[in-house]
């Protein structure tokens, strides 16, 4: 595999595990907060971000490559409210549509085939991802009442699939 290649998807890999970790703070401040719904929504999505994270290392291990997992920051734990957390899931979202568009240009450049088919399907779910997570800030934003937000808290994961 080549190599920029190679260090591109493993640093997508390694941004789909700060993801998770990021995930699971935003669900710990939510649990905290007493918004049940967006705890259990942002679980679901560290979960996903987990399942991505083994897509990509299990595509390289399987073209012969050991991807090495680096250190990450610790990921953000304060927010003001659900507006902010709803943005900076936005924030991760874009981060990663822009980390997998760079990895499928590097494919494209280098004509690495075995790799283009795996990054079309992650283009692909970044567009819904990138949706859910536009929409989560407009329903927060919405919602700014206090019945208003333990409705939408309520209703989160139906709204939000």
């Amino acid at each position: 595999m080549n190599a920029s290649l190679q260090a591109a998807l493993t640093d997508q890999a390694n941004h789909e595990l700060f993801a998770a970790h990021s995930y699971r703070a935003m669900a710990i401040w939510c649990a905290a907060e007493d918004f049940a719904g967006f705890a259990e929504f942002f679980n679901k999505q560290a979960e996903e971000e987990l399942e991505h994270a083994d897509k990509f290392i299990e595509h390289m291990l399987d073209r012969g490559i050991a991807p090495a997992l680096s250190g990450m920051d610790a990921p953000k734990t304060e927010f003001k409210g659900l507006v902010e957390i709803a943005e900076y899931a936005e924030i991760l979202e874009r981060r990663n549509s822009e980390n997998i568009n760079q990895c499928y240009d590097i494919a494209l450049e280098i004509k690495d085939f075995a790799s283009q088919p795996m990054l079309l399907k992650f283009i692909d779910e970044q567009v819904e991802e990138e949706a859910w997570a536009a929409k989560m800030i407009t329903l927060c934003k919405r919602a700014e009442c206090p019945g208003g937000i333990y409705n939408l808290d309520r209703h989160i994961i139906k709204e939000l699939g």
